[in-house]
């Protein structure tokens, strides 16, 4: 990862500032699209890597494209010769809110979903590789793989910020060709009513990992503590049967000693990751 340039939207916590701290520790260069960089104005870890020129902090909205067009140029650096983005990382989220009527909602609905639109609206070329984090449960055949007692929650609680992700995934599923069940769209309140003509042709979206975590935890990083590695967890493409529940950083270790550094292995594949 030495002198590789990244691009993380979403990265002011939890899994994409996990990923992002990993990368900046193998010598990747990390460029951060941030509401607020102040975020980071307290963190020290963050703070040395811009002083050594490494970490860069864009201030600018997911939800704005031109933002999204700065964030891809600054992310292939201000010298004499830009180099392209060699990785996005895609992690965005929004702060939940619990009503008892709708369970947890996001504001806008719809921002995962019109974020990644304006990420693929964007794309530089040649393309980045891409890794995008989505959920387990979203569609109809990946919640038959939940554990019965997760299901409800999931019906309930989650149903809002699930129709987003549900979306950011068809958009995916659009642009690389995968095959997709009309009946998983969130429609257009999600979507847009020409979100198709913002995203690359069926096909033309090849450099993609989709990451669907289980049921999120802030628990520890047992890859590392536990000294299993990628075998403190398990990630398969399609489901993963009766998967509970992940800590974050274990899905930021996935997505960094997994993906990024096995890239044939896993390009093209929607993944599960659950204990």
């Amino acid at each position: 990862m030495e002198n590789s340039k990244v691009l993380v939207i979403g990265g002011s916590r939890n899994i994409g500032y996990y990923s992002a701290v990993r990368l900046l520790a193998l010598g990747a260069t990390v460029t951060f699209l941030l509401r607020s960089p102040g975020v980071f104005d307290q963190d020290e870890t963050i703070q040395d890597y811009v002083k050594k020129g490494k970490a860069r902090l864009v201030q600018g909205d997911a939800l704005v494209k031109s933002d999204v067009r700065q964030a891809w140029s600054e992310a292939q650096g201000n010298d004499s010769e830009p180099r392209p983005v060699d990785f996005l990382i895609f992690t965005v989220g929004g702060t939940p809110h619990f009503s008892l009527a709708k369970g947890f909602t996001i504001n806008p609905p719809n921002l995962v979903t019109q974020s990644l639109l304006n990420v693929l609206e964007t794309l530089p070329s040649p393309h980045p590789k891409i890794i995008t984090i989505s959920s387990a449960g979203l569609t109809r055949a990946s919640h038959k793989s939940l554990p019965l007692p997760l299901k409800p929650l999931y019906n309930y609680l989650l149903t809002v910020p699930h129709r987003d992700k549900c979306g950011a995934e068809e958009v995916v599923a659009y642009g690389t060709g995968w095959e997709w069940d009309a009946r998983d769209s969130p429609g257009e309140e999600i979507m847009g009513a020409d979100w198709i003509n913002r995203v690359p042709s069926p096909g033309e979206l090849k450099s993609i990992v989709v990451v669907r975590p289980a049921l999120l935890t802030d628990g520890e990083c047992r890859a590392e503590v536990n000294g299993k590695g990628s075998l403190a967890f398990r990630a398969k493409e399609g489901d993963v049967d009766c998967g509970w529940t992940v800590s974050r950083r274990d899905v930021a270790y996935f997505v960094v000693e997994g993906v990024v550094k096995h890239w044939e292995e896993w390009e093209g594949r929607r993944v599960s990751i659950a204990y």
